[in-house]
This record gives C-alpha cells, sequence and structure tokens, in this order.
C-alpha cells in the first residue's frame, strides 16, 4: 500500500479529505459547513471556478460528509464504511457516482441518469451524482435533467462542477446553490508546497517557489504537477534554481536584470546584446517578452509602493527587492508604464509571427527611444529622462552658425558696397491710372559667416508634469531663456520676435505662443521663424511639437521680454536702441511681415528721448555694411519687394 501511495501523483497524494484542508477557498469551504452543521442541506449544488482549484475535492467531500454515519456533519469520522470508501485514496461508492459530462452529456445519459435516480442508496444516507464538466451537457440534456433537477425524491442530491458557468442553462442554475471557487494566492500555494517538501524530505532553492507559483498560476494541481516534475529529476542535492528556470523555460533573472538596467539607461548596444543571448540560448521570444512584461509589472509596483515585497504584494526575497526598486527608481514611473504598454502590444502581435527575434527587437527599440511617437506617455518620458539627466539617442544635426561679432563686420560680411551695387533704374512713366511697377529681382541667400560652433545648450530641468496643478507647458515656460539663447544662435530676428512671446499651452503635441499683436503672428510665421524654434526644441531639448502663433494679450507680463529692456527672456542683456534704416517704399501688391519694431522706446524713458547705451552687436553690423531698406527686408525676413510707388 505504502508502495501503490509513493508511486501516486502529488495532487492526489495530498488531495484534502475535509474541508479543513482545502487551502484558498474559505469563501466557500465556511458556509458549507456551517451548512452541514444547521443540518440546511439543499438538493443541488453548482461548484464553478478555474481549473484545479478544488471543485471536484470539495464535491467528494460534500458527499463523504453527507453520508458519514455521524453526519450529515462537516468533519466526517473517518473510520466508518463510506468516509473510507470515499477517502482520496479509496475505492469510491456505489451510492455516490461521477458522471464525466464531457463523454456522458446527450439526452440518452440524461433519459438513463434519470430512470436510476428513483432506485434508494444501496448503503448510505443519500445517492449523490456529482456531474464534472457540466458545461459540456448540451441544452437537451439539461432540458430532460429539468424534471428530476427541480423536483428531486428525498433521497437524491446533485452537485455540478464546471469551470463555465455561463454555459450552464439558467434554468438549472437557479435551481441550485451556486458555489464560485477562486484562483488560489501565491503566498497560501507556497505555504502549501513548503509543507509537502517537509513531508517528502527534499531540498529545493529558495528561488525554485516562485517559479513553481508563477507556473502554477493560481492553480493547486497545476503547481503540484509542476512540483513533483522538479522533484522527479532532482539529485542528492536537490531541485538547484538553474535546473528549473531550464526545464520550466522561464528567463533567467540575471538576462531581465540586465535589460531592465539597460533600458533605464537608455543603453541600445546592452539591450540589442541581451537579445542576443537570448536567441543565441534558445530561448522563446514570447516567453522572453512575456517574463519581461511580468518584471515591468514588479517594478511599476514597487516605484508606487516602495515597500511592496514587505507588505505581501510582491513575493520577493529581501535582496531582491532592493535590487528591483534601484531598478524601479532609474526607470521612472512614466517610462516604466510606457515600456509595459508596448512590450504588451508587442506580445499581442508575437502570436504567430514569421519573424518573433525581429518583433522582438523592434519592441525594444520603440523603449529606447520616446522621442519616435508623440503620444503623451511618450512625451512625459522624454521630459522625465531630461529630469534624471539620462543622455538620449538621438542624432544631433550640426548647428548653424552665428551671425558675426560685432568686430571687423567689414571683413566678414560679404555685402557689396553702395559703390560697387548698380544704380537702380527709375521706373519709366506711363499714361496708365496704377503706379508703375519694375520687375523684381531674383531673390539671393546672403553668404552666411564662419565662426565656431556654438556650446549645446543645456538639457531642459524641470519637474514631470503629470502631478495635480501643473501641466505639460510648464517645463517650457522654466526653461524659456535656454530655448531663447537657442534660438539667437540660430537667426537673431526670430529671438527678437520670441522674445516677445509667451508660452500658452502645449496640448496634443501643439505648442501655442501668444503674441501682443497680430503683425508678430504673421511676422513669426511667414518667415519660417516657427521652422527655426521647432528645429532647436527638436534637435537642442527632444521635443517633436507643431508650432502655432496666437495674437493677445500683453505677452511680456506672462513671461515674454519687449525689445530695447532687459527681461527673463536673455539675462542681462543691455537696452538695444533703434536700429537705422532708410525709408523703405511702400510695395504696391504686398507688404512684408511685421515683426517686433525695436524702434519701440522703453517705458521708463520720457517720450521722444532714446537710450544713450552703446548699439547692439546687430545694429552695428547692420550699420557698417550700410544696408538699405529694401536689403534689410531681404536679409533678415526673407521678403521680396515687387515694386515701388512714386511719391
Amino acid at each position: 500500500m505504502a508502495a501503490a501511495a509513493s508511486g501516486l501523483a502529488l495532487y492526489r497524494k495530498y488531495r484534502p479529505a475535509t474541508f479543513a484542508e482545502v487551502k484558498g477557498q474559505d469563501h466557500v469551504t465556511e458556509p458549507l459547513t456551517q451548512a452541514l452543521r444547521t443540518g440546511r442541506i439543499n438538493h443541488a449544488y453548482l461548484f464553478s471556478g478555474p481549473r484545479g482549484c478544488g471543485k471536484t475535492s470539495s464535491a467528494r467531500i460534500l458527499a463523504r460528509s453527507l453520508n458519514c454515519v455521524k453526519g450529515p456533519t462537516p468533519e466526517p469520522c473517518g473510520v466508518c464504511d463510506s468516509c473510507v470508501a470515499l477517502a482520496p485514496s479509496g475505492p469510491g461508492s456505489i451510492d455516490v457516482i461521477e458522471i464525466d459530462a464531457a463523454s456522458h452529456g446527450g439526452v440518452d445519459d440524461a433519459r438513463e441518469l434519470r430512470e436510476r435516480a428513483f432506485y434508494t442508496p444501496v448503503s448510505g444516507r443519500f445517492k449523490i451524482y456529482i456531474i464534472d464538466e457540466a458545461h459540456m451537457v448540451t441544452q437537451q440534456g439539461f432540458n430532460a435533467l429539468l424534471k428530476l433537477v427541480e423536483e428531486p425524491p428525498p433521497h437524491l442530491k446533485f452537485i455540478f462542477a464546471t469551470t463555465e458557468p455561463e454555459k450552464v442553462i439558467p434554468t438549472i442554475r437557479s435551481r441550485t446553490h451556486h458555489y464560485p471557487f477562486r484562483l488560489v494566492p501565491p503566498s497560501v500555494l507556497r505555504e502549501l508546497m513548503q509543507d509537502i517538501l517537509r513531508k517528502e524530505g527534499v531540498a529545493v532553492q529558495e528561488a525554485v517557489l516562485p517559479l513553481v507559483v508563477r507556473a502554477g498560476a493560481g492553480s493547486v494541481r497545476d503547481s503540484l504537477s509542476v512540483l513533483d516534475q522538479l522533484l522527479a529529476g532532482s539529485d542528492e542535492s536537490g531541485v538547484s534554481y538553474e535546473r528549473a528556470v531550464s526545464l520550466l523555460g522561464f528567463t533567467d533573472a540575471s538576462l531581465l536584470d540586465e535589460i531592465a538596467d539597460a533600458f533605464a539607461a537608455a543603453d541600445g548596444a546592452a539591450t540589442f546584446r541581451v537579445v542576443n543571448r537570448v536567441i543565441e540560448g534558445g530561448h522563446e521570444p514570447r516567453r522572453f517578452a512575456a517574463d519581461l512584461l511580468d518584471r515591468l509589472r514588479d517594478l511599476i509596483v514597487l516605484a508606487a509602493v516602495p515597500d511592496a515585497a514587505e507588505n505581501g504584494l510582491l513575493d520577493l526575497s529581501p535582496d531582491r527587492a532592493e535590487l528591483m526598486a534601484r531598478q524601479a527608481a532609474r526607470f521612472g514611473q512614466a517610462g516604466l508604464a510606457r515600456a509595459a504598454e508596448i512590450v504588451s502590444t508587442g506580445l499581442d502581435q508575437m502570436r504567430g509571427a514569421t519573424s518573433p527575434r525581429l518583433l522582438l527587437e523592434l519592441m525594444c527599440a520603440q523603449v529606447l527611444l520616446p522621442g519616435a511617437a508623440t503620444d503623451e506617455k511618450s512625451l512625459l518620458a522624454r521630459l522625465e529622462r531630461l529630469e534624471k539627466g539620462t543622455p538620449r539617442q538621438v542624432p544631433q544635426s550640426p548647428p548653424r552658425a552665428p551671425y558675426p561679432a560685432p568686430d571687423d563686420e567689414a571683413e566678414r560680411v560679404r555685402v557689396p558696397s553702395p559703390a560697387a551695387r548698380p544704380a537702380p533704374q527709375p521706373p519709366e512713366r506711363t499714361q496708365a491710372a496704377s503706379p508703375p511697377v519694375r520687375p523684381a529681382p531674383e531673390p539671393t541667400e546672403p553668404a552666411r559667416p564662419v565662426s565656431p560652433a556654438p556650446a549645446p545648450a543645456p538639457a531642459i530641468r524641470a519637474p514631470v508634469a503629470a502631478g495635480s496643478g501643473s501641466s505639460p507647458a510648464d517645463p517650457l515656460r522654466q526653461n524659456w531663456d535656454a530655448i531663447l539663447a537657442a534660438v539667437k544662435q540660430e537667426r537673431r530676428v526670430a529671438w527678437m520676435l520670441l522674445s516677445n512671446a509667451s508660452v500658452l499651452s502645449l496640448e496634443d503635441d501643439i505648442l501655442t505662443l501668444r503674441f501682443p499683436r497680430d503683425g508678430d503672428v504673421k511676422g513669426f510665421s511667414v518667415s519660417g521663424h516657427d521652422a527655426v524654434l521647432k528645429r532647436v526644441l527638436s534637435n537642442n531639448f527632444g521635443l517633436n511639437v507643431t508650432i502655432k502663433g496666437v495674437a493677445g494679450g500683453d505677452a511680456a507680463a506672462v513671461g515674454g521680454v519687449r525689445p530695447g529692456r532687459p527681461g527673463p527672456g536673455v539675462p542681462g542683456a543691455a537696452r538695444q536702441p533703434a536700429v537705422r534704416r532708410d525709408p523703405v517704399p511702400a510695395p504696391s501688391q504686398s507688404a512684408p511681415p511685421e515683426f517686433a519694431d525695436p524702434n519701440d522706446e522703453p517705458d521708463d524713458m520720457p517720450p521722444g528721448e532714446m537710450p544713450e547705451d552703446e548699439p547692439s552687436p546687430d545694429d552695428r553690423a547692420v550699420q557698417g555694411a550700410e544696408l538699405t531698406g529694401m536689403d534689410l527686408i531681404q536679409r533678415e525676413l526673407g521678403g521680396q519687394v515687387i515694386g515701388e510707388i512714386e511719391g
């Protein structure tokens, strides 16, 4: 008998014999125990729940409790003929009939059951039918049983067990007491397996049991089957972690640690080395992706609840919890949420894929490059990386050369002198009522001076705009000085316009700027200055947005700067005098875009007086080159004079 018992599988050898031995189903066993204690027994029961959670075992315990000589009782005696026959290792009782509905669920089977049900039990108190996999009974079979289930003879009891209670017709469900079983919590499963290992006398490394619990997925029967397989392949030293990982097909924790650190550091080389090791090691890419998603889930929980391992949210050892807490801190909550979403989507796409390795690599590339997407999660991840100072894997385009310094302008700015330029020919007068129009000159690109490349702009240090009372536009407002400085290196006229602007909002990757006048908005967008700002935000600060300008309000009061006086846009900037320009004849068909007039007097100066400060580098460059009004329009605003009106 002992030899026969030793050859049984663990889930059969340690099957519970009483309701007290059923683990993780207190919400079912306690009401049933109380019903047996008070004698309020129903004629039909429905046990539903996932596989391997104790439905059939509980049905046998209920039948044993009902037919015990001391019953109905919640604690069978275990010595009477009925208890011995219905024990987990017993031969079974003739009064307790188990039917597999998968093979006996038709109308003929139901009619045969109905004919035999009226016979009284042979030795027990009740004749009990346990119908396993009840959802496999056909609708015609249920209809044939309906009258018997609704009005059974006094000695007849029904216990239906199923994993899909919704497939049991409502007329049958309404006549039963329904008890839903649940998956067993990991902590209960781990405690149960530790007790079994002590009884079996087998040593198992501490890291093995979490793998078994994870493989069992809350099912006691599945977990004990996995443990039985590991024990069968163990040697004198017991079950090792390496053997369990290789046998169960899980990813080694070291690989998950490496790829999590590589993601947190935005290290593409380390990430793809891990992917190559996964493939070369024979691991299935989809299994690796599933394990990676589980790791990201644990990191998200640790980032939100630092003591998750201590209060039971995560089943981790103290050293493992400390290591993963550091990974979660380096990653950040926004980055973890975005990475988990990408891996989850990629995991769905890997079903039936012809090239799972390619999908795994593309998945990793998306996690590494939050700048490639424009959704809100990617924006938060980029701001989080900028706040932590993580280097971006974005190729930098060469910066444009700035305008020349105020010294030796005549040598650096290649502008022809008035003597070298041909004198403009006066237009011929005609008899037409409209003024004469001369042909527009071909637009030419002024030569750019060659100067040392400017130093890269510092990274934006701004909090992630995810908390209460903040918005995605707050980091841009706080770092507007650095943005203006970078724009000044690209194009000074764009800097002059933006000094009058303020950040209004940042929604759906659309950056809205407020200008004081409509002319500023036109001059900003028509002359291509919006493209300059967009390029600066993308290359220098990693933000891919669409620029939109609106007019209205005092931008300087919100955060802008008026040209000619210092402000927050340019720290320490001196007052700028008016730019001396020649009178520009008004064109006949269209006018150049408006922009912020640097001739505006400072607010603190008396009317009619101008500051006596030294001219700015821009003014000296313009005066030294002796540019006319039309030259300024063509050079600074990109405009084209179509014609002149004779006064």
